[in-house]
């Protein structure tokens, strides 16, 4: 199994991460609004699919190290906490 080092601190991962959330969620379908996006914060490639382990094992089998930010396509958020909308 590779391992994989983080090249970023984590206020510049999170910082590269947000800002290509914002420029790739604006371009989706709103079909694909209940899907996970992982991103790839050097390059800016991305996979979508409802299951974000998926989208991200499709990210590392097209990218040799990918550095990865997985967020909901929608929110922007990978989770949640509390129980949402109950009605």
């Amino acid at each position: 199994m590779i391992e994989r080092k983080r090249r970023y601190s984590k206020a510049e991962f999170a910082s590269r991460g947000i800002a290509w959330h914002k420029k790739l969620a604006s371009s989706l379908p709103e079909v694909d609004w209940h899907k996970f996006i992982a991103i790839d914060i050097e390059t800016g490639e991305f996979e979508l699919d409802a299951n974000e382990m998926t989208a991200a094992a499709r990210l590392r089998k097209r990218l040799p190290d990918p550095q990865i930010w997985l967020v909901s396509a929608e929110t922007g958020y990978l989770d949640r906490f509390g129980a949402g909308e109950l009605a």
